[in-house]
């Protein structure tokens, strides 16, 4: 009797998972029918990789875009931070750029009421929900390496 009531409530405990489970797919769908109705306000004519990065976006990947110069790739990120109420950041990557200028660096600090001397970590624009890496080939491999 006992191995039947345990059968019974494993039974019970993968129907309410697979409710769970459902409702989740049904607000996903939701959230991406909002999300590319948005973005088609601001973006014109690009739904293939509208989805794309939204698929990208849901499945918690990183994405990359490539193209020509004026296809609103920097557009389309921020639209897409600014609906989802996320930080945005860009950087443009170039030969001379140094790791600590995205990842940040540590800047001394004088108090003057104290004369104390400190360091304090100024956070580089890496320290964001959503950042934008444009031309990472051009930058050195090490500032490439602090980006990753």
């Amino acid at each position: 009797m006992a191995d039947h009531e345990e059968h019974l409530m494993v039974q019970e405990d993968a129907e309410a998972q697979r409710d769970l489970e459902a409702q989740a797919i049904r607000g996903l769908s939701n959230a991406y029918l909002l999300m590319r109705d948005e973005i088609g306000k601001v973006i014109i004519g690009q739904s293939e990789v509208v989805d794309e990065i939204l698929i990208s976006l849901f499945s918690r990947g990183h994405c990359l875009l490539v193209g020509v110069p004026g296809l609103a790739k920097t557009l389309l990120v921020s639209t897409i931070a600014k609906i989802l109420h996320l930080s945005f950041r860009r950087i443009q990557f170039t030969p001379d750029l140094m790791p600590s200028d995205i990842t940040g660096t540590d800047v001394l600090q004088d108090d003057p009421e104290t004369g104390h001397r400190s360091f304090q970590f100024m956070q580089g624009p890496l320290f964001t929900n959503v950042l934008l890496a444009d031309e990472i080939n051009r930058t050195p491999p090490k500032t490439q390496a602090a980006l990753l």
